[in-house]
């Protein structure tokens, strides 16, 4: 029988397809919304951080209203709050106003997180590592298609704050059409999630929150960091440690972004089938950190284009992976225990640049390949330990 809930998902993927976006469109606005607000640059980057802050507050309460009152009116939530963001953001010009839109549009984040991972997984039980990696792989397209847009815009001599009214128009349209779409339960299908088909339960023993359930939520903050250290200094590292052009560095993120989503293609079409999460979880790190080690003592510029590919494939998708292992380890109260990975997460995002940036002031910028070396490894060892716990839970 065909699934129910495909239309529904649809409505959840226009969601982080547009998210994609707006994870860089006020760095892609940067010179525009400091004329708008008559700040400078620097303030305007600030935004950012505020919607970092909004996400890190609400994910604390997001999860246990998504448990409590389930994942249908969450996700409309958050899709009508940022709809207030897009809009106010190019409407305003109180530079306060603008942050406190940050913040909601931080709230908003966490309200979608918290309600689409675990009704994803609800809607395809069979299914929930492809369909929340499958998340991912939407994200990348908005965030590839944004600039494009913009460049179009700009050719057009359009107003730069259409970009932010077209996507609030969309976000309106995906929560009227999410209110008219099923939601599968969220409460009562808890049972049949602990009992295998023979009736017996699933677990040979209860999990332990403590053990594999904080080792998940550490994958959730290693996940991220390598992600990010490579984000964030993958130009500078090309063009100081490797020696390349600072154009050429600039490329390289490119090639990066390129192996992001060939991996998140790749896994929507392999997991569940081929390969089991927790597999992909230790075998990422371990090809990362190669690839780190390759390019920590070879430099010719093939090889950096290359290791750089592999560098953008094997650190995407673990994050997403991590949610769904979270989910089957403990298959109640998927929105809290999904809520603790995106936290973790959230402080990866706030903390690691501030570590690799210290390290490299005091080292120099190799220091953030020994870092995220480290990091890969630490997630490596954490996600074998959970191999080994899921051997002894479950049947």
């Amino acid at each position: 029988m065909k699934n129910p809930y495909i239309k529904t998902s649809l409505g959840m993927y226009l969601n982080y397809f547009m998210l994609g976006m707006i994870n860089i469109i006020i760095a892609s606005n940067m010179s525009a919304l400091s004329e708008n607000y008559n700040r400078p640059v620097e303030k305007i980057s600030l935004l950012v951080s505020a919607i970092g802050i909004g996400k890190l507050i609400a994910l604390f309460f997001a999860g246990r209203l998504s448990d409590k009152i389930g994942r249908k009116p969450i996700i409309i939530t958050g899709s009508f709050l940022y709809l207030l963001f897009l809009v106010g953001i190019p409407l305003m010009t109180s530079y306060p106003v603008a942050f406190v839109l940050a913040i909601t549009a931080g709230i908003a984040n966490s309200l979608l997180d918290s309600g689409t991972y675990p009704a994803l997984i609800e809607s395809f039980p069979k299914k929930s590592s492809s369909a929340t990696v499958l998340v991912k792989a939407i994200m990348s397209i908005g965030a590839t298609l944004l600039p494009f847009i913009l460049a179009i815009l700009v050719a057009n001599d359009i107003s730069w704050g259409w970009s932010f009214y077209a996507l609030g128009a969309l976000f309106l349209i995906s929560g009227i059409y999410l209110i008219f779409m099923p939601f599968p339960a969220f409460k009562t299908n808890s049972k049949d999630e602990v009992e295998s088909e023979g009736g017996k339960s699933r677990f040979k023993e209860e999990p332990k929150f403590w053990g594999e359930g904080l080792a998940i939520i550490l994958i959730g903050f290693t996940s991220t960091s390598l992600f990010v250290v490579w984000q964030t200094w993958l130009p500078e590292l090309g063009s100081k440690f490797i020696g390349l052009s600072e154009n050429v560095s600039v490329q390289l993120l490119s090639y990066f972004s390129i192996g992001a989503l060939v991996s998140v293609l790749l896994l929507a079409a392999v997991l569940d089938k081929l390969v089991k999460p927790i597999t992909v979880m230790i075998l990422y790190p371990l090809i990362a950190f190669l690839s780190m080690l390759s390019l920590f003592f070879v430099q010719s510029y093939p090889i950096v284009i290359i290791m750089t590919f592999i560098l953008g494939l094997s650190t995407s998708g673990t994050f997403q992976l991590a949610i769904t292992v979270m989910t089957q380890f403990f298959v109640k109260n998927k929105g809290t225990t999904t809520s603790y990975v995106n936290i973790a997460g959230s402080l990866a995002f706030i903390l690691i640049p501030f570590i690799s940036s210290f390290l490299v002031g005091q080292v120099g910028i190799s220091m953030t390949l020994v870092l995220d070396m480290i990091i890969a490894l630490l997630s490596a060892l954490l996600a074998a330990y959970v191999l080994v716990r899921s051997k002894k839970v479950f049947r």
